[in-house]
């Protein structure tokens, strides 16, 4: 038996096989002569075939997952493989006598100068999806293993790191728990294992890796361990910590209709934050108070190109219409950062965590944006959604998107199209500027939200990405909790409320302190709310105090 130790970043405990997965190799650039033309070709069509498969399979999950959109990026590249000038190449450098890698990976390559040449931007870049169905293929041929939503059977799934768009591809119903090299608690994967309440680890370091591939472990992302071929007295251990989350669930159930308030009655409503509309299922099982947080970015993620305005409205309809009634706070794309997409085509930078991102991008490309706002104006019509602006610094952004809002209210008048003119429009306040210019900021918005995960980030210089800064990247830092007095005193004299929908809103033993802030409102995963709803009830909000702030 050997322990591995990480950080658990999303409670509970499993048992199951490790499924380590490695990303598909980058393209070969050597050529191999002397090859057997009739045998490259025969593995070649062997490859298509298999290519071909994973990618009907990986449509069907993507329509599920995040609808037509979703599913046409796998359509594309299914068709790129069938691409006559493709095939033709590569099936002239096997005849020649070079391997199958190598024809790959020149055909690829050529038929993506001949995008670049045309000059068009929207042809350029459609080169990412040829690289991509070149690198499926070229992992097909070296023996790779499937894609993350072809998984065999329910695992404990291993990776050095997930990037956002693996993430919203993963077969999220054979994941027993997720086990990463590198990560932190405020990672993507960390954020989608809470949002799905599964148990989770990061910062195993480099003993995680493809060796493991098959055995058996035990994960706790209670303590952080991950436990190889677990003996007796780990099992026994597991059974017990099994049957202790079995009883703490029956707790959490017995609070599902009960009201999120103090035991002195002072209301806290606890809602939920969620990615994709299939999350919504977990939002009512755990009895959300509402939608506090839902990160629209995941559906450009999961698409091949910008997701039209149809494809969009949707999805947020969708949404609306399943909480009936409760309020739905849409955050508009933030893309960007830790979140990059190819068809975005954003130029590298230095910093992209003080780059162009979410609401700077949004304004960059108003067209986009603006897409954006008819889909969610359109959907207002079909329930109770809100709008929330992430990543703003000043006033005159929020003046700016208020200004694209009307101009889409009177499009959608003009074609009588129906919409509620009334949908609340909220600043997130994540950033120290946010938070200086709160007073300013309140008489322009409707509500405010903060986003911990990158105040703290912004605020305490560290970033909230990197594995080694744990000791300094801290939530509950005075400089953090005092800025959300700040900001909390700006909404109410201004007569708006505030929530959080950071991680931090999950953190039970900080409700007493969000009471004495006059935190209005907490957005969490889906898997936090009865948790948090039973924490609540036990506390008498008159004898909260606000003492964390001062060191």
């Amino acid at each position: 038996m050997t322990v591995l130790q990480g950080h658990g970043i999303s409670q509970g405990a499993v048992h199951g096989p490790i499924y380590f997965f490695r990303r598909s190799p980058k393209p070969a650039e050597s050529a191999r002569l002397g090859c057997d033309p009739e045998s490259e070709h025969k593995r070649l069509a062997h490859a298509r075939a298999a290519a071909a498969q994973e990618l009907l399979e990986l449509a069907g999950a993507a329509e599920t997952e995040a609808g037509e959109n979703g599913a046409a990026l796998f359509e594309a590249h299914a068709m790129l493989l069938e691409d006559e000038d493709a095939v033709s190449a590569a099936d002239t450098l096997i005849s020649q006598g070079h391997s199958a890698e190598y024809a790959v990976a020149q055909a690829a390559r050529a038929a993506e100068n001949l995008l670049i040449d045309t000059g068009r931007p929207d042809l350029y870049a459609r080169t990412a999806d040829v690289e991509d169905v070149a690198e499926r293929l070229q992992r097909l041929l070296s023996g790779g293993q499937e894609s993350l939503l072809s998984l065999p059977h329910p695992v404990i799934l291993c990776a050095e790191d997930l990037s956002p768009s693996e993430t919203i591809h993963l077969d999220k119903t054979k994941i027993l728990a997720i086990a990463t090299q590198r990560g932190s608690a405020t990672s993507h994967t960390a954020i989608l294992a809470r949002t799905l309440g599964i148990p989770a680890v990061c910062g195993l370091g480099d003993e995680l890796n493809e060796s493991l591939h098959g055995q058996e472990a035990i994960l706790s992302g209670d303590t952080g361990q991950l436990i190889l071929n677990p003996d007796p007295s780990a099992m026994q251990a597991l059974d017990s910590n099994l049957a202790r989350q079995t009883s703490h669930q029956a707790q959490c159930q017995a609070m599902i209709g009960l009201d999120d308030c103090t035991s002195d009655g002072r209301p806290m409503p606890i809602c939920c934050n969620i990615a994709s509309p299939a999350d919504v299922s977990a939002v009512l099982a755990n009895d959300g108070h509402g939608i506090g947080l839902f990160r629209s970015e995941f559906l450009y993620l999961a698409a091949g190109d910008y997701p039209s305005e149809e494809v969009q409205f949707r999805a947020y309809r969708q949404v609306a219409e399943a909480m009936e009634g409760k309020r739905v706070v849409i955050r508009t794309m933030d893309i960007g950062a830790d979140k990059q997409i190819g068809y975005f085509q954003l130029r590298p930078e230095e910093n992209p965590a003080l780059g162009l991102r979410a609401i700077r991008l949004c304004l960059a490309r108003p067209q986009m944006f603006r897409t954006q706002l008819r889909a969610l104006y359109r959907a207002s019509a079909y329930g109770n959604i809100a709008i929330l602006f992430p990543m703003i610094a000043s006033v005159w952004e929020v003046q700016a998107c208020r200004k694209i809002c009307r101009q889409v209210m009177e499009e959608l008048a003009e074609q009588e199209i129906p919409f509620d003119p009334n949908i609340p429009l909220g600043v997130m306040i994540e950033t120290p500027a946010a938070v200086m210019m709160a007073p300013e900021l309140a008489g322009e918005a409707d509500f405010f939200s903060v986003g911990t995960n990158d105040l703290t980030q912004y605020t305490l210089a560290c970033d909230r990405q990197c594995a080694g800064l744990e000791p300094y990247y801290n939530p509950r830092h005075p400089a953090v909790l005092r800025q959300l007095k700040l900001a909390a005193d700006a909404a109410h004299q201004a007569g708006i409320p505030i929530g959080i929908c950071g991680e931090l809103a999950a953190d039970a033993d900080l409700l007493p302190t969000f009471l004495a802030l006059g935190i209005d409102e907490l957005s969490v995963a889906p898997a936090s709310v009865l948790l948090l709803r039973a924490a609540l009830r036990g506390i008498d909000s008159t004898a909260c105090d606000l003492r964390l702030l001062m060191g």
